[in-house]
């Protein structure tokens, strides 16, 4: 009995020795020689211990740039204007915002048109490029498709303006009142930041913002 039981442990060690040394290759089992150990191992030497300042600003929350203030305008309706007050009373601070009103000038033009055809349209267009005169489509829907050869505030202006271009071969132009002047309520938003933009948002996509500009 003592006898099996001395040779069992010599069987049981050297099966061990053979499993260490890699020689049981029916055995899977990851070898665990020396150099698989150095391989696994973490790459110590650039590890190094955080400063109290380094691990508070890998905790603090990432911050958000945000947008340059800026200022804005626009122009709205007598009509517009008194329900656009309540409206920015309750989505802006009032301090962020006027609404004061305002009028438009008239606005005349040395007008070509208008033109029955897009033929005759592509004619006059390349007549004026002959020219050398500077033109642009009118923006009045009632005076389309036609030409402005330039705007003015007056209708004098636009009157001497016609005289010297008759001089370089304009025969057909006139003058026209392209826009008459109105009453308007002229929104200001002095310093727009993000706290002003959300408000404007909260009125809807179409509402102000859409007809807001850069002030001039």
């Amino acid at each position: 009995m003592l006898r099996t039981l001395v040779l069992m442990l010599i069987l049981c060690n050297a099966i061990y020795f053979a499993l260490s040394q890699g020689q049981l290759p029916w055995f899977d089992r990851e070898p665990q020689s020396e150099p698989l150990r150095l391989q696994q191992q973490l790459n110590v030497r650039a590890m190094r211990l955080l400063s109290s300042q380094e691990l508070a600003l890998l905790d603090a929350p990432a911050k958000v740039t945000a947008r340059p203030a800026e200022c804005l305008q626009g122009q709205f309706d007598a009509e517009r204007g008194a329900s656009l007050r309540a409206e920015l009373n309750s989505a802006l601070p009032p301090d962020s915002w006027s609404l004061e009103p305002a009028a438009t000038p008239e606005r005349w033009i040395v007008y070509l048109g208008k033109y029955t055809s897009p033929e005759l349209l592509a004619r006059k267009r390349a007549q004026l490029t002959n020219l050398g005169l500077r033109f642009e489509p009118v923006t009045n829907p009632a005076l389309q498709p036609g030409f402005s050869l330039g705007r003015y505030d007056s209708q004098a202006a636009a009157s001497s303006a016609l005289e010297r271009m008759s001089g370089r071969g304009v025969r057909t132009a006139r003058v026209v009142l392209e826009q008459p002047g109105s009453s308007v309520m002229m929104l200001r938003l002095p310093n727009v930041d993000d706290d002003v933009r959300a408000g404007l948002e909260s009125l809807g996509p179409a509402g102000v913002r859409a007809a807001l500009h850069p002030c001039k």
